[in-house]
């Protein structure tokens, strides 16, 4: 069986481990969406990852509604990637850009249009003052051009230097949010029966891989449990035709996160459906969320997993596998400084001497 250390081959790309980085919005990109210096020296302290799945990186003006988030749709944002791909490369990693929609989370004070969704419908806010406002239901030509953004912010991607996308499909989202009965309520092709709600997914991924191969195309999902207000009645009926969609695109990778009753980053007492969607995605399946080191192992050698990915213990460790490798103890990060704009919280972790 592999080990944690091992190398494998997800499509196209070749990660010298099977410790990857999950995706962690860290806010330190400009008001335009421009990623900084700072993102160069972040992103190289954790090239010792198999593949480093970026932060959600917005596709458009109106699909990005989070302050400080990067995008990949403006020539400036591509050429302010450069240095970070080519800073993980020269010391030997791997790097996919996540690619993200936020749908109906994209803030209005933020993108100054309103947001986008499957259907008319207003995210919930664990605060009284909500900054989400009532979406607009995606017409045809609405969704057409989502999923020519996502194809162009995927071959921009590859202009930039990244190894290739992954589709942010989780957590709320607007991929999410036509794969979800909660909040899916269309009555057309995109909307009604499991096979309908999954077709925006489907179409989205293809129009990716034409743009630039399956080799380079991957996507991440979160099937058990309701996440900012986005939730299925049966998520079996959905999820698992969905993984089987993927599986026949190809795809390099898909990208599990999933709640469980204990989770430390929500928490659900719907079951996972890795080990379902193992039997009909037969590609590289990575799961995510709250791992130690011995649970992953076991789901590698049980088969359920192909990598393990890790996102919050690569804040403060960024030699994160390294420490895996020795047993050496683990350092904790300061929530506090997740979004803030400095290098405080962000490329201050030492690594191991």
């Amino acid at each position: 069986m592999p080990s944690l250390f091992d190398p494998i081959a997800v499509g196209d790309i070749h990660a010298a481990n099977r410790i990857f980085m999950a995706p962690l919005t860290r806010g330190r990109s400009t008001p335009d969406h421009v990623p900084t210096e700072l993102m160069i020296d972040y992103y190289r302290q954790r090239a010792g990852a198999g593949v480093i799945i970026t932060e959600g990186t917005g596709v458009s003006r109106r699909g990005l509604g989070w302050p400080g988030a990067p995008g990949l749709w403006t020539d400036a944002q591509v050429e302010a990637w450069k240095p970070v791909t080519a800073a993980v490369h020269e010391a030997g990693g791997r790097i996919v850009a996540q690619i993200w929609h936020m749908g109906r989370l994209a803030r209005p004070d933020v993108t100054g249009v309103t947001p986008l969704s499957s259907s008319a419908t207003r995210a919930p806010y664990h605060k009284e003052d909500n900054p989400y406002a009532q979406a607009q239901a995606a017409t045809l030509d609405d969704i057409a051009q989502a999923q020519d953004e996502y194809a162009t912010g995927a071959l921009n991607a590859i202009r930039a230097g990244f190894d290739g996308v992954q589709l942010h499909g989780a957590n709320g989202y607007l991929i999410d949010q036509f794969l979800r009965d909660g909040t899916n309520q269309r009555d057309d092709d995109y909307g009604g029966s499991p096979e309908n709600r999954i077709r925006f997914m489907r179409e989205s991924v293809a129009r990716v891989i034409d743009a630039i191969g399956a080799g380079r195309t991957a996507i991440r999902l979160s099937p058990n449990g309701e996440t900012q207000g986005a939730d299925d009645s049966d998520p079996e009926s959905v999820f698992i035709p969905a993984a089987r969609a993927l599986d026949e695109l190809g795809i390099a990778f898909l990208e599990l996160r999933e709640q469980a009753p204990d989770g430390t980053f929500g928490k659900t007492d719907v079951p996972k459906l890795s080990p379902q969607i193992r039997k009909v995605f037969k590609g590289a399946l990575v799961l995510n969320q709250d791992y130690s080191v011995e649970a992953a192992q076991r789901d590698l050698d049980s088969g359920v997993a192909d990598a393990i990915a890790w996102g919050r213990r690569f804040i403060g460790n960024p030699d994160l596998p390294e420490r895996f490798r020795r047993g050496a103890e683990l350092a904790d990060d300061d929530m506090g400084t997740w979004y803030t704009a400095g290098s405080e919280g962000y490329t201050d972790y030492p690594a191991l001497a």
